[in-house]
């Protein structure tokens, strides 16, 4: 195995400075950094966490638990954080929780965060029952809608607005029967279905335009496949409508393709927005109009909030809620 010796040999520095790198340290220049990280990456050096966290207290590792490693959303989400945190030659570690309970208590264990300094929790099966039992001394910052402790860091995004946002757009160019695929209908615990719907609530009620409560359409699962279906047996069965807005934009992809299936054009016959701003809603044809989350704020803040608790800092927990925006594309009219 290569050792911090045969790096410092490869990228012509002292070890210091490759211990520098290592851990994170912030006293080496840009071009030396970047030397000393394709040396690693060359020689496949892999660091000691468990002789590193003796010595310094540190792995330099940060841990993102997130539902599902495969969703396109939570991909480009820890892409976001790998980039913001690579400049100080930290690491991110993508944990699968399943949306259950056990996967995001078993990401939270003590065998567990003996290898990472902190983590980021984006829970989904955890209740706030659960979340209030656990330790108040981890290092973690919560992510997601669902209402949890208030001494615990929570960094959400704007669901309830970019509903409205989406919601008032479609209603703006025209459509006065908008399906809201993937809402919620009953009492929910106030995740990101409830909330998104809560906003295509307030755009009609801002526009004095009906909301038909059949327009609400619930789904088993949250992809591409499973929205095609159905809004293929809505197109042929009912309730009718002349826009959707997609409780996200993988649903929304899978929109556009039960749409075509039907033999319906977009935006000429039915109108349709997402909710995530996906890579790829840019590239479907017609381009997808979408509600952008702000992910970049989200890391921003995220990082902030557990680099705080990192250093021991004696403060009040924060509630950041990201704001959002609108992207235009050719879905909509």
């Amino acid at each position: 195995m290569a050792t911090l010796r045969d790096v410092a040999r490869a990228s012509g520095v002292s070890v210091m400075t490759v211990s520098n790198v290592v851990n994170g340290r912030p006293s080496v220049g840009e071009a030396t950094r970047r030397r000393v990280l394709d040396a690693i990456a060359d020689l496949g050096y892999e660091a000691n966490l468990a002789a590193r966290r003796l010595r310094v207290g540190r792995t330099g590792t940060i841990a993102l638990v997130v539902p599902r490693i495969d969703h396109p959303y939570f991909g480009e989400l820890a892409a976001r954080f790998t980039d913001a945190l690579r400049p100080a030659g930290r690491h991110l570690v993508l944990e699968q929780s399943g949306a259950s309970k056990e996967g995001e208590l078993g990401a939270l264990s003590q065998a567990r965060l003996q290898q990472y300094d902190g983590v980021l929790l984006s829970a989904v099966g955890l209740q706030h029952a659960d979340v209030d039992r656990l330790d108040g001394g981890v290092p973690l910052v919560l992510l997601g809608e669902k209402p949890m402790p208030p001494r615990f860091d929570h960094v959400s995004l704007g669901n309830r607005e970019g509903g409205r946002l989406a919601t008032a757009h479609l209603l703006a160019r025209g459509a006065r029967r908008v399906l809201m695929l993937g809402g919620t209908t009953g009492p929910t615990d106030g995740g990101m279905s409830d909330l998104r719907a809560q906003g295509w609530r307030d755009a009609h009620e801002d526009a004095g335009v009906e909301a038909d409560p059949a327009l609400v359409v619930p789904l088993a699962e949250l992809e591409m496949g499973h929205a095609r279906q159905v809004v293929r047996r809505l197109v042929a069965e009912g309730p009718a409508f002349d826009a959707v807005l997609a409780v996200t934009d993988q649903v929304a992809i899978g929109v556009l393709a039960g749409l075509r299936d039907a033999g319906l054009r977009v935006p000429q016959d039915v109108q349709v927005a997402g909710f995530d701003n996906l890579a790829v809603g840019e590239h479907v044809g017609p381009g997808l109009t979408t509600v952008d989350p702000g992910n970049d704020v989200l890391v921003s803040h995220a990082l902030r909030l557990l680099d705080r608790r990192l250093a021991g800092e004696a403060a009040d927990a924060e509630h950041v809620v990201t704001p959002v925006r609108l992207v235009e594309r050719g879905t909509t009219r």
